[in-house]
C-alpha cells in the first residue's frame, strides 16, 4: 500500500522512497542506517548546512514567546521587523522594503501582483503582459507555473494566466522583438539570475544588461527570481550583485532560512516602494496568513548571521572553484560534454545522456552515498556552504564511478 503523503513531483502510484531520519551538518541518513553526503542542499537552500544548534535554538526560543501571529494592519511583530530588517542588510535594496511570506512559489505570485499593481498606480492598466524565459522556473501556483518555461511543469494544468509571453533563454533578440511590438503593453520580465532548475545555466554576457536596458526604455520593470541564487549561491549576497545589474523586484526563499522554516518574500526596491508611499490612503492589498511568522523570522536572522560570521558567501567561490575543478576533470575525460555554472551552484552535463540515463546516474550515486539532481542528462551540485574540500572530492569520485557503471552497461 502507498503512503499517505502525496509526494510532489513523483509518481502517486509509486511507494519507492527513501526516507530520511537525521540530518547533521552535510550529510543525512535514511531509517536503514545509510549515510548520504547532502550534494543538493536538499532542494537547493541549505546554505548553512543541517541541524545548526543557533537556528534550532533561536527558533525554540521564539516559540517560547511569540509562538505565531499576523502582520495584517494593525497588528505586527518586533522579530518581523527585525527580520525584514536583516533581510534588506544583506540584500541590493538598502534603502527599500520586504515582503514576507512562506515560500518561493509565493513569492512569485506576489512580484506577478506587484507588476500589474505598478502599472495600474502609474496610469497605465493596460499594461498587463509578462514575459518569461524559456527554460525558467518560478514555482508551482499558478502564476508561477504559467511563467515556467519548462513545459513539462506548465502543460496539463488547463488554462493558466493570460497575458504571457515568452523570450529566447539566450537571445536578447528574442525579447527586443517582443517589446517593440508590446511595449507599452509589457509590464515587466520576470527571469532567474541564474536558471536553476532547468539545468544550471548562468546568463549569457550582456543578457542580463540588455534585459534592464529593454525595461528601462519601454517603462517596465525587470524582476529576478533570486530564489535559488539569493543569500550566497553565487559568491555574493544576491546574484544580481554577481552580474551587477540591479532589478525592481527579487524575489527569495530557500537560503533564508536554509530550510529551517519555510520563509520567501519579495525585496522591493525604492521607486517601487515610493509609488506605494505616495498616497497615504492607499492599502496594499496583499498577503498571507504567514507573512512574518515569527518562527521563520527568528530562523532567517540566525541564519543569515551564520552565513556572515563564518564568511560562508566568500567560501562559496572556493566551493564552486573545487566543484567546477572537478567536472572539468570529468569532462577531460570524455565523461562530460559540457561543464556550466557560478559559486557554488554547477552541473555537468553527461556525454550523450537521455533524460533516463541521468536519471539512473543520479540513482546509482545515491545508492552509493552521494545526493545530487538529474536535470535533461545532466548532473545538478548545490551542496551546503559548509562542504568540506574532501566531500567535494569524494562527491566528484562518486559522480566519475556512477557515469562509467550507467553509461557502459
Amino acid at each position: 500500500m502507498t503512503s499517505a503523503l502525496l509526494h510532489p513531483f513523483s509518481k502517486p502510484s509509486s511507494d519507492n522512497f527513501r526516507t530520511l531520519v537525521r540530518s547533521e551538518g552535510v550529510r543525512v541518513w535514511d531509517d536503514e542506517g545509510n549515510e548520504y553526503i547532502d550534494g543538493l542542499g536538499s532542494l537547493w537552500y541549505c546554505q548553512v548546512g543541517h541541524n545548526r544548534a543557533e537556528i534550532v535554538q533561536a527558533i525554540t526560543n521564539q516559540l517560547q514567546t511569540l509562538s505565531s501571529y499576523h502582520t495584517f494592519a494593525p497588528m505586527g511583530s518586533q522579530i518581523s521587523d527585525q527580520a525584514a530588517e536583516r533581510i534588506r542588510s544583506v540584500s541590493p535594496f538598502p534603502d527599500g522594503r520586504v515582503f514576507l511570506c512562506s515560500s518561493g512559489s509565493e513569492s512569485v505570485d506576489s512580484a506577478i501582483k506587484i507588476m500589474r499593481k505598478v502599472a495600474i498606480l502609474r496610469g497605465e492598466p493596460q499594461r498587463q503582459i509578462i514575459l518569461r524565459r524559456g527554460r525558467g522556473y518560478h514555482g508551482v501556483n499558478v502564476g508561477g507555473t504559467t511563467l515556467q518555461g519548462i513545459p513539462a511543469n506548465r502543460e496539463g494544468w488547463g488554462d493558466l494566466l493570460p497575458k504571457v509571453l515568452e523570450i529566447d533563454p539566450t537571445n536578447i533578440e528574442s525579447a527586443a522583438s517582443i517589446f517593440k511590438e508590446h511595449g507599452q503593453n509589457i509590464a515587466g520580465v520576470v527571469t532567474e539570475a541564474v536558471q536553476g532548475a532547468g539545468g544550471v545555466f548562468p546568463p549569457p554576457d550582456g543578457f542580463l544588461e540588455g534585459l534592464r536596458r529593454l525595461c528601462d526604455d519601454n517603462g517596465s520593470l525587470l524582476v529576478f527570481d533570486e530564489v535559488i541564487t539569493g543569500f550566497g549561491r553565487t559568491g555574493n549576497w544576491f546574484a544580481s550583485d554577481t552580474y551587477n545589474v540591479k532589478p525592481d523586484l527579487i524575489t527569495f526563499a530557500k537560503g533564508v532560512t536554509s530550510g529551517y522554516q519555510p520563509m520567501g518574500g519579495v525585496l522591493v526596491s525604492r521607486s517601487v516602494c515610493d509609488l506605494f508611499e505616495e498616497d497615504p490612503d492607499f492599502v496594499f492589498m496583499h498577503g498571507y496568513t504567514y507573512s512574518g511568522h515569527p518562527a521563520a523570522c527568528a530562523a532567517a536572522i540566525a541564519n543569515i548571521d551564520l552565513i556572515e560570521k563564518e564568511g560562508l558567501v566568500e567560501r562559496a567561490k572556493h566551493i564552486g572553484k573545487r566543484i567546477s575543478q572537478g567536472l572539468e576533470a570529468l569532462k577531460s575525460d570524455g565523461l562530460l560534454s559540457e561543464v556550466r555554472g557560478v559559486g557554488a551552484i554547477w552541473a555537468g552535463q553527461i556525454e550523450g545522456a537521455t533524460t533516463e540515463q541521468g536519471l539512473a546516474v543520479r540513482d546509482k550515486m545515491t545508492e552509493k552515498g552521494v545526493i545530487c539532481r538529474a536535470i535533461n542528462g545532466a548532473l545538478a551540485f548545490c551542496p551546503p556552504l559548509i562542504i568540506e574540500d574532501q566531500d567535494i572530492d569524494h562527491m566528484i569520485d562518486i559522480a566519475e564511478q556512477a557515469i562509467n557503471e550507467i553509461m557502459n552497461s
